[in-house]
């Protein structure tokens, strides 16, 4: 059983008693909450009802819990390491939050289950991506720590080969786990590229962007959110971006090297798009042009009744 299951098990269990006490001597109140003799207000439980809404939204989830404070933590362990700043605690803060309601929100909406281990790892670099975050954001009003921000994207990387691998050994393979590993990888992709923009230029935001352009396309036309077949083209490509943003990030090469890496890992993405967008037009058209045609019935003539005589 799960902590926050025990805390809400023993607070349930005082909570009846209390609502126990609180129905037998209720007929001595009135509607406006007050005790009809003066003595003294009505006793209240105003907690006991957001207790319930947490706990039917599942808001007190432990993994989440744990999840925000271990980036609170990160965060905290950065300022003591680096010094950091107002904009990297705000923009840390904010992160914090917006990952802890959209995971809480996603898990609310899925059937009750135990987290998984590949879930934890995926949690686990979101919170180095707040930390990434928090660094540059940083970095907008001062010198970024370079080899910090080189090794907590380095280890986020790593990590991302490390989740799949424990959701297919483990059996915990989800749509879910999918889509927050997909989620965790844009984000990471979009502030690196925020970060190299700053030394390369405004053009290395496309390959941070390019991902979030085509979600909001796919809302105008429905026919790009058709599902892809498996493709390790483009995964290759999808690991190249974190590679060569991370080579930028580290500023282990020349300026000119480093923005031929970016460039080349920009020209892979826009190819790789390209060709994604140009196999789900040609779907959708197909699919368009082919007239649906329903079965024809399969027609079994019955011989005639034989006419009985009378």
């Amino acid at each position: 059983m799960a902590l926050n299951d025990t805390y809400h098990l023993n607070d349930t269990y005082h909570v009846n008693r209390r609502y126990d006490l609180d129905h037998r001597l209720d007929h001595r109140y009135d509607n406006r909450g007050y005790d009809p003799r003066g003595t003294r207000p009505a006793r209240l439980l105003p907690h006991t009802g957001a207790l319930r809404a947490l706990r039917r939204t599942g808001a007190l989830r432990q993994e989440t819990a744990v999840g925000a404070g271990a980036q609170l933590l990160l965060l905290a362990l950065l300022d003591a390491a680096t010094g950091l700043g107002a904009a990297g605690w705000l923009t840390g803060s904010a992160f914090t939050v917006g990952i802890w309601a959209v995971l809480t929100r996603a898990l609310a909406r899925t059937r009750p289950g135990p987290f998984g281990a590949a879930n934890g790892v995926t949690l686990a670099r979101a919170t180095l991506v707040g930390g990434v975050t928090a660094l540059v954001a940083d970095s907008f009003t001062r010198p970024a720590p370079v080899a910090v921000l080189a090794t907590l994207t380095t280890v986020a990387l790593i990590l991302d080969a490390v989740d799949g691998q424990v959701a297919r050994r483990t059996g915990c393979v989800s749509s879910l786990g999918a889509r927050f590993d997909m989620e965790v990888d844009a984000f990471l992709i979009l502030v690196l590229s925020a970060y190299v923009a700053q030394s390369l230029g405004p053009w290395a935001l496309l390959i941070g962007a390019m991902r979030y352009v085509f979600v909001a396309a796919a809302r105008v036309q429905p026919w790009l959110s058709g599902a892809l077949p498996p493709s390790m083209a483009r995964k290759t490509v999808a690991a190249l971006q974190g590679v060569a943003l991370l080579v930028a990030t580290a500023d282990i090469l020349p300026a000119p090297a480093s923005y031929a890496v970016v460039l080349l890992a920009l020209a892979t993405l826009t190819w790789s798009f390209a060709r994604d967008i140009t196999w789900l037009w040609r779907t959708a058209r197909t699919r368009t042009t082919v007239p649906h045609t329903a079965p024809t019935p399969l027609l079994v003539p019955f011989p005639p009744r034989s006419s009985q005589s009378s």
